[in-house]
């Protein structure tokens, strides 16, 4: 089922790319990050042009639950322990920035998208130790913060951590303003990258700066993207006659929800897990029956899953593609935080290929150190992968396709709460057809030739 943003969005269809071109900078990717690097060089004199598979805002955009906010679980204590409060206080502040920069484009731009200042807290039902140290964290990095006992839910809690003046919006109607102020050539599929050549089945685009904005980076090497990222799915159901709290909540619990006030509608959301493990049980009929016991009497009237790309240390890689290609560029990996990161990404980008000062990039730079909890979630991602690359020799059962992953060989799992094939590898994603839904693979799965 489609997002509630989907349903009530229509944004204008783009030409293909009409042949050849050269330009100063190509975007692969017209999701938020994408429009709003291209936006940002535009602003700065800078020539780009964005380039998308399918459609504007066909990704991930479509299938967030649109908080705006620098609330990005509990990491404030950590970057400060880790990276040092230098570096922690850049990725504070580049978020909070974001926030006051949704606010003066919306403003500025007249754009007609629910756009509405609230808190984003974090709650527990079982302790309180970690949510005192976030807010003592974030206060020290300059964020207004607070931890307390009270908060809107249906349920007794531990704790709260509290972020003032944080933000939700209707993402679509954002984008699809923020669309026209770039130049974007729809059904237009990057299919190789090599130097300055973007290889496209409409064309070729020769360009000085090359932008991977396409969630997940299809090219493995250099970068080596593949093995420093993993995928996650998450579910929401969209209810009516829940009581809506003002302000936006997340669980830190291991099985705690997610609460989104948009209009008269609740987002209720949870049950992340890796892309392609398989499941013990039916997610969403976990969230339904939740939501009857927290709601008593609510409707459902949507549901929908999403998609992020994790980092081995929770952090977005933002910046350089690598030492080796000093003028390609990347931003994935934002987690479940793709709004505030990017419009931060779009703004670490924008200063790089035009050789403006900008502090932050340090903390997300993709070439940053590599910390202990990187190496711990290294072992779990590269043990995945192991285990998905061995089972494709496996036999493959009465399928009509061949559910090996046409990416790097993977065998998918089938999951039957979504009817897709999903790579527990890397997190490629295909209906039952075989046809591709989620990248970093470019192709559909083989079928069985006829007869076999």
């Amino acid at each position: 089922m489609e997002s509630i943003w989907m349903a009530e969005t229509e944004i204008r269809r783009r030409e293909t790319l009409p042949g050849d071109m050269e330009v100063p900078v190509v975007i692969i990717g017209a999701g938020l990050a994408g429009i709003l690097t291209g936006y940002y060089l535009k602003q700065a004199g800078m020539k780009a042009i964005l380039l998308e598979a399918d459609r504007i805002g066909g990704g991930q955009t479509k299938n967030t639950t649109a908080k705006i906010t620098s609330q990005h679980g509990l990491i404030y204590s950590r970057l400060i322990r880790t990276f040092g409060i230098g570096m922690a206080k850049h990725y504070a502040q580049i978020n909070e920035a974001a926030i006051e920069e949704y606010e003066r484009l919306i403003l500025e731009k007249g754009i007609a998208c629910d756009f509405v200042r609230c808190p984003a807290c974090l709650y527990s039902t079982v302790e309180d130790t970690l949510l005192k140290q976030e807010a003592e964290a974030a206060k020290a990095l300059g964020i207004a913060a607070s931890f307390g006992r009270e908060c809107e839910l249906p349920f007794s809690v531990a704790g709260v951590t509290r972020f003032e003046r944080q933000a939700r919006f209707h993402p679509l109607r954002f984008l699809a303003k923020m669309a026209e102020e770039v130049e974007i050539y729809e059904r237009t599929k990057v299919l190789r990258v090599e130097d300055k050549c973007v290889e496209t089945d409409r064309g070729y685009v020769e360009a000085e700066h090359i932008v991977f904005a396409a969630h997940f980076p299809f090219v493995n090497m250099p970068g080596f993207y593949f093995a420093r990222m993993y995928q996650e799915r998450s579910y929401v159901v969209a209810l009516e006659g829940a009581k809506n709290p003002e302000s936006m909540y997340l669980g830190i619990d291991k099985d705690g929800f997610s609460f989104r006030s948009q209009g008269d509608i609740l987002l209720f959301g949870g049950g992340s897990h890796r892309t392609g493990l398989k499941q013990r049980e039916c997610i969403y009929g976990n969230l339904r029956d939740k939501a009857c016991e927290f709601y008593p009497g609510c409707q459902e009237v949507a549901h929908w899953s999403a998609q992020d790309c994790m980092t081995l240390d929770g952090i977005p890689y933002i910046g350089r593609f690598s030492r080796r290609k000093a003028k390609w560029y990347v931003a994935t990996g934002f987690g479940k935080w793709g709004m505030t990161t990017s419009m931060a990404g779009a703004h670490i980008l924008t200063a790089l290929i035009t050789g403006d000062h900008c502090p932050e990039k340090d903390i997300f730079s993709p070439q940053r150190r590599f910390t202990a909890k990187a190496a711990k979630e290294l072992a779990v991602h590269g043990a995945h992968t192991v285990k998905g690359l061995a089972k494709h020799l496996l036999p493959s059962g009465d399928t009509k396709v061949i559910p090996n992953c046409p990416h790097m060989g993977c065998r998918l799992e089938w999951n039957p709460e979504e009817e897709s094939y999903d790579c527990p590898c890397h997190g490629s994603r295909f209906d039952k057809e075989g046809r591709l839904l989620d990248d970093p693979a470019q192709t559909d799965c083989r079928r069985r030739s006829a007869g076999k």
